[in-house]
């Protein structure tokens, strides 16, 4: 039995608290040790099996015409405004600065704006070196694959930057994609943000620095372990720029939360007079079985991920999966070793909480039994029976409100953020500006159409003229054919931005008319590729398969459900209360991101589109986290109802016995999450809050006014499972069936039957 295994592990852990820390100093040092020698760095490959823009880029790569590799671009511009690159001193520090990229290691060659501008100015501007007015030049530079490069190149690019704006007259800015793959993730001070925000609520919880140190050390051992374990597997597969920032985000919230509650549970039963050993081992006996419930629906949800049949969302689903599964572990393992290290300190509130308990002796009581949970909650216990008396007014207005905030998910458009997004501050953003302003927003995401003329040589001509004529497109650069293979790349800047709906269009309509009205019914073939096209097929290929991987979800965390508490309407409840606290948070993310509501409070310059893989892993990630918090509240109620067989009672005793400890720990994870959206990527930006804002949602809205209110809107039938149903289930993984009292040696209850 999973109760009778955890009260050995959490005792044995207690018993012996030092050999067990030593354990996983050990295991956080191989892990750290195997990351520096093995370890690779993360990557995104925003392609997919089966896509266009997938199929243009194998033929690139047999082309071998280095555009499969990495890019960089310098993006200048005279520092005296009335100066331009047609002038014969602008284009001799154009000269230098080029000269001088190319020199750099890696580098395999450069554009040469100023070469261009020498043999005539058309040449340079037709090609998109030099701005029609000659006030703004581009020097394009070529790197090989990714494997080859490391942050060093970025580095010495960026280095060299530095120096030459010192020395010559040019305002210089840089970006592209080496800049994208090698900058440093965005989020180490989040997580320290996020980690005092946490310490702090947790001494305001416990009144003890001891007891709010603990879950804080074990969630940094768990995130060393798994983030090195994550940059691992970076050194054998491609794993995304956003999973490390992810992993963090949910590790540290889940870590956190999942200490709390087994901390919870301890003071519980060492204010009983239990001995801490014995105190750790049932804590761990009693919590410990939610927690790993909850923690393996967490990994389960977002390893279902796969059903997207998208690479990089697959890893980033198993990297973040490796980090919620270490926490679990530690919550079951590290933790009671430091409950057993900490001994009965834990009991009583430390010298600056007794100092607070002198001045407010009540207020800091209230406190400790917002985790502790020894006594009742009185204000919560009459919050729920007032919500129990008027359960139809609360129940309909809750829903009301939630889904009125679902409703900007009709106007949910997804996409990309580009360098566009970025704050001024960064280098990448001034230099996506000077190429819009001085080649149009085209520009910032060319489309890259790749052909194979086989068996039709006239193909090419045909191919470069409709494309040109189509009116979403600005310019079609010269053809480049491989002589080798025959392959053609065919470079084309579209009139409209990256992220404008109007790429999109031209993208598809390129696709299902252009191309194939020139290239006809023969054996020559062409592809729509390039970052653009693959952003887009990408978001288009997630909105496909969203509905299948919702459905896939909902349906097992409903069979969990209902093999946990034996009922079919708590399930089904369970199900329709979280969609709606997950659209709402969908709804609000729109109208932040797209429509530009509060944008400004979390740093957002500009409105963005969705990224167009953000919506399937915020539903696995919340779907699984919003369980947690209703596998701990409804075990709860299933508890005092096998104890009372009063539906009443136990749904405000149940719920009002851990309000204070969800609400803790969900103050907990909002605030962990909320440091992450004040960072400079909209994509981090994005998680941070949707995730904040669903836990705010879920844990004050759901379960203090609609779980209550539509319980007792279903009376006994809350519990009702047909007795064929019944015979056929295994009895309950998390003790909700009456089997607490055989695994703890706490007193028996009686069960009861209700059909």
């Amino acid at each position: 039995m999973l109760s009778k295994a955890l009260l050995r592990l959490g005792t044995g852990a207690a018993r012996h608290p030092w050999r067990v820390i030593a354990a996983w100093l050990v295991a956080a040092t191989l892990a750290v040790l195997a990351a520096v020698a093995f370890g690779g760095r993360t990557a995104d490959s925003m392609t997919a099996p089966g896509l266009d823009s997938q199929r243009a880029a194998q033929l690139i790569e047999r082309a071998g015409t280095g555009q499969e590799g990495m890019t960089a671009q310098v993006v200048v511009t005279p520092l005296d405004n009335g100066a331009t690159f047609f002038d014969d001193g602008a284009r001799t520090a154009l000269t230098r600065l080029r000269a001088e990229v190319q020199r750099l290691p890696h580098v395999l060659g450069t554009s040469d704006p100023a070469g261009a501008l020498g043999a005539g100015g058309d040449t340079a501007v037709r090609g998109g070196l030099v701005s029609a007015d000659g006030r703004i030049a581009v020097v394009r530079v070529q790197y090989p694959d990714q494997s080859r490069l490391s942050a060093e190149d970025l580095d010495a690019l960026v280095d060299l930057g530095d120096r030459l704006r010192a020395e010559l007259p040019l305002r210089i800015e840089m970006g592209g994609n080496l800049f994208y793959v090698f900058s440093d993730p965005d989020g180490g001070a989040s997580e320290l943000i996020g980690l005092l925000a946490a310490a702090a609520i947790l001494f305001l919880a416990f009144g003890s620095l001891v007891a709010a140190a603990l879950p804080i050390g074990m969630a940094v051992f768990g995130l060393t372990v798994g983030v090195a374990t994550m940059t691992v597997l970076a050194g054998v597969t491609d794993v995304p720029t956003f999973a490390p920032v992810l992993g963090s985000m949910v590790g540290l919230g889940v870590g956190i939360d999942y200490a709390l509650f087994v901390l919870a549970r301890h003071r519980e039963h060492l204010a009983r007079g239990l001995d801490p050993q014995a105190a750790a081992g049932r804590a761990v006996a009693t919590a410990g079985r939610p927690v790993v419930f909850a923690g393996g629906t967490v990994v389960v949800s977002i390893l279902g991920l796969a059903v997207a049949n998208v690479p990089f969302m697959t890893v980033g689903g198993v990297a973040v999966s490796i980090v919620v599964l270490i926490m679990v572990v530690a919550s079951v393992t590290l933790l009671p070793a430091f409950l057993g290290a900490a001994g009965p300190r834990l009991a009583r509130a430390g010298r600056i909480g007794r100092a607070l308990q002198a001045r407010k002796p009540g207020r800091l009581a209230r406190r400790r039994d917002l985790v502790a949970g020894a006594a009742h909650a009185a204000g919560w216990r009459r919050w729920i029976g007032h919500v129990s008396r008027h359960p139809v007014p609360y129940a309909v207005g809750a829903a009301g409100l939630l889904l009125t905030a679902t409703l900007p998910v009709l106007g949910l458009r997804v996409g990309l953020p580009d360098d566009g997004s970025l704050p001024q501050s960064r280098t990448e953003r001034r230099a996506y500006d000077l190429v819009a302003e001085g080649f149009g927003p085209g520009t910032n995401g060319p489309l890259v159409i790749a052909a194979d003329p086989t068996g039709d040589p006239g193909v090419l001509d045909r191919l470069v003229g409709a494309v040109a004529a189509d009116p979403g497109i600005a310019s079609v650069a010269p053809t480049h054919i491989d002589r080798a293979t025959g392959i053609a790349t065919l470079v084309v800047f579209p009139a409209t931005g990256p992220q404008d709906k109007a790429t999109a269009d031209t993208i598809a309509r390129l696709r299902t008319d252009v191309l194939p009205t020139a290239i006809g019914h023969g054996p020559a073939r062409a592809h729509v590729g390039g970052a653009a096209a693959s952003l887009s097929d990408v978001g288009q290929r997630t909105s496909e398969r969203l509905p299948v991987f919702v459905a896939a979800v909902l349906a097992m965390s409903f069979l969990l459900l209902m093999l946990v508490f034996r009922s079919i309407l708590v399930p089904l409840k369970a199900v329709l209360l979280n969609l709606l606290s997950i659209g709402a948070a969908y709804g609000i993310m729109v109208a932040v991101f797209q429509w530009g509501w509060g944008g400004a409070l979390i740093g957002l310059e500009a409105t963005v589109p969705i990224v167009s893989f953000i919506p399937m892993f915020l539903f696995a990630i919340l779907f699984g986290l919003s369980m947690d918090y209703e596998v701990f509240l409804l075990s709860r109620v299933r508890e005092e109802y096998l104890r009372t067989g009063d539906n009443g009672t136990a749904i405000v005793e149940g719920v009002s016995r851990t309000a204070r400890i969800i609400t803790s720990a969900a103050l907990i994870m909002v605030a962990v999450f909320l440091s992450f959206a004040v960072a400079e990527d909209p994509s981090t930006k994005m998680f941070g809050l949707g995730l904040a804002t669903a836990i705010f949602i879920d844990a004050t809205v759901v379960r203090m006014v609609l779980v209550p209110a539509t319980m007792t809107l279903l009376g006994r039938t809350n519990w009702w499972l047909p007795k064929w149903l019944d015979r056929m289930l295994p009895r309950g993984p998390v003790g909700t069936d009456g089997t607490d009292a055989e695994s703890t040696g706490e007193a028996p209850r009686p069960r009861l039957v209700d059909r």
